[in-house]
């Protein structure tokens, strides 16, 4: 990869299962183990460093405090001081992590400059999208504060000596890589608490159509494909908008990691704790062949080098690719854990080492491809709590024309998205209180036309759920409108099974076109996040089988750690399926 790009993949003919070739293959094999497998997402984001700007000369912290109270005299002296000292303890807090920040940056030999770029040398990027889903940023809450959503991808590329060293594979050296992990990391607005999202690698949902990376090729959308196939189709801006258009809820940034990344990062934390409730090694045996080699003692192991790797491809001694991600949740909430206890964004130390190691380990998308934006970044995360991150697999079941294969999500995920739009908190833990101050002011919006003047085309698509469609439902819907005034509303007559209702507009007609769909949104009761952009003459709005019956839609209240049954998985300890418990002793 070049210095601001990623790999540039081309087409590919045909998808092989992605057993065939995932993060649980064989270790050192030939890439032929059967099992799918899971790999690591991209980790915290790892600090790097920038500039601080140079203040005016001032005493120490104590010696702030040691003036401040000297001057105090009189009967409020005392009282005066200890104000002054609590102040100048503040100051000096902010002093040493702005010298700490500078040190990173600067090194020892006064080559800050050199340094720096040294580090930005090392990021490589791409892209932010690889299409267009229609789905825009989160307006702002009272305080005008925004969610922050990061899109974490593991690759399971051969393309390097050392990846092919770690992943086994070597006929599979020029093929395009896979999305083998995407974990969906969502800090709330208030930054005070955070849930890491996970959709299994085998998974087919609508895939967008999405632009190769170069620009030169463009991919068809596609309803029949692992979601794990859009790193090949467009590179990680193609897996991004495919989330976007599944969730409808905007995507800030991409991190990607491959195995090498994975093994340089656990090293540089110095090990990551795990936890399994017996013996586990994940060997070959008669029944499956391959696996990925992870041989671990009863109890929690602080994992590294190609260890940490071999727990994050295990699938076979975990049972399921649904446990497979607890396993990688549980690595990634133990990593923030020793971040935050190593004080690894204030400590001078290993800032160096994270900004060194990250940097050359992980891309990035275009918009955070600098160590300053990174770090800024990284100060944003490092106040969320561990018991307020949430764990989530998104709940699914087998995919009717390839059972044994792939897997397609439960309707009831639908409600992880609808949490993840709303900015609702997906654990318990903290309080119902809304944020207080004055709404943020919204920015201008283009006045909708006249009612009377839009054309509206309504699609049944109250069958998504594989419940039955409701006869006659588009044309409720249709009639609705028209009497609200846009009279140029119809019904089509072929139905589009759709999970969530929606409304499309044409891109090409801009904020225009978006007030206008959003004006049918207001007047049906629709959220506003229903409103998309998308190739469509006019605007389409498709009852999807959250809407079913009223001519007026009621949605739900999604209530804090009401998440569907199954999709939280944090554990203390990993269950070892049988065949691959192991005593510790042979």
């Amino acid at each position: 990869m070049g210095q601001n790009s990623v790999r540039r993949e081309g087409t590919q003919p045909s998808v092989p299962h992605a057993r065939e070739r995932g993060w649980d293959d064989e270790l050192h094999g030939a890439g032929d183990a059967t099992g799918a497998g899971g790999g690591p997402a991209a980790s915290v984001p790892a600090p790097g460093g920038r500039a601080a700007r140079r203040r005016g000369a001032g005493g120490s912290g104590d010696g702030d405090a040691t003036g401040a109270a000297t001057a105090a005299s009189g009967a409020g002296g005392r009282a005066a001081a200890r104000k002054q000292a609590k102040k100048a303890g503040k100051r000096k807090v902010l002093r040493w992590s702005a010298i700490a920040v500078s040190v990173v940056v600067l090194g020892t030999a006064g080559a800050g400059y050199a340094y720096y770029q040294h580090l930005n040398n090392n990021i490589q990027s791409g892209g932010r999208a690889g299409g267009d889903s229609g789905v825009k940023k989160a307006p702002p809450n009272a305080l005008g504060d925004t969610p922050l959503n990061i899109l974490l991808i593991g690759s399971d590329s051969r393309a390097s000596a050392a990846n092919i060293a770690l992943g086994g594979g070597k006929d599979l050296k020029d093929d395009k890589p896979r999305a083998d992990v995407q974990m969906l990391l969502h800090v709330s607005a208030d930054r005070k608490n955070a849930s890491l999202i996970s959709i299994p690698r085998d998974t087919v949902v609508p895939i967008p159509e999405c632009r190769s990376e170069d620009g030169k090729e463009t991919f068809p959308a596609t309803t029949n494909q692992p979601i794990n196939t859009t790193l090949s189709r467009g590179g990680p801006g193609c897996t991004l908008t495919t989330w976007e258009t599944l969730t409808g809820a905007y995507i800030d940034h991409w991190m990607m990691v491959d195995f090498a990344g994975v093994v340089a990062m656990a090293d540089e934390v110095g090990g990551v704790p795990v936890c399994v409730k017996t013996g586990v090694w994940d060997k070959s045996n008669a029944i499956v062949k391959g696996g990925s080699g992870l041989k671990l003692p009863k109890g929690t192991t602080e994992v590294q080098g190609e260890q940490a790797l071999q727990w994050l491809r295990t699938r076979h001694a975990f049972g399921s690719d649904q446990n497979r991600a607890k396993a990688q949740h549980m690595y990634l909430n133990g990593m923030l854990k020793k971040l935050q206890q190593q004080n690894a964004w204030t400590d001078t130390g290993r800032l160096m080492g994270l900004a060194e190691t990250g940097t050359e380990v992980i891309s990035v998308s275009d918009e955070i491809s600098t160590v300053a934006k990174l770090f800024d970044l990284g100060m944003q995360l490092k106040n969320v709590k561990v018991d307020r991150l949430s764990t989530i697999t998104i709940p699914t079941k087998e995919y009717p024309p390839r059972p044994k294969e792939w897997l397609e999500p439960l309707a009831s995920s639908e409600r992880i998205w609808s949490m993840l739009r709303d900015d609702v908190a997906m654990d318990k833990n903290g309080d119902k209180a809304p944020a207080k101050g004055k709404p943020a002011s919204p920015k201008p919006k283009k006045t909708a036309a006249a009612p009377a003047s839009l054309s509206v085309t309504v699609v049944n698509g109250t069958d998504g759920n594989g419940e039955p469609a409701v006869e006659g439902r588009a044309k409720t819907i249709a009639t609705a409108l028209q009497e609200k005034g846009f009279t140029q509303a119809d019904s089509a007559q072929e139905g589009k099974p759709g999970k969530g209702t929606v409304i499309v507009y044409p891109k090409a007609s801009g904020d225009q076109g978006r007030a206008d769909a959003e004006s049918v949104a207001t007047a049906l009761g629709l959220p506003l996040s229903t409103v998309r952009a998308g190739a469509a003459e006019g605007i389409v709005l498709t009852v999807g089988a959250d809407w079913r019956e009223g001519t007026t839609y009621e949605k739900s209240q999604d209530k804090a750690g009401d998440l569907p049954e199954g999709a939280s998985d944090k554990a203390e300890c990993m269950d070892v399926y049988s065949v691959y418990k192991w005593d510790g002793k042979s």
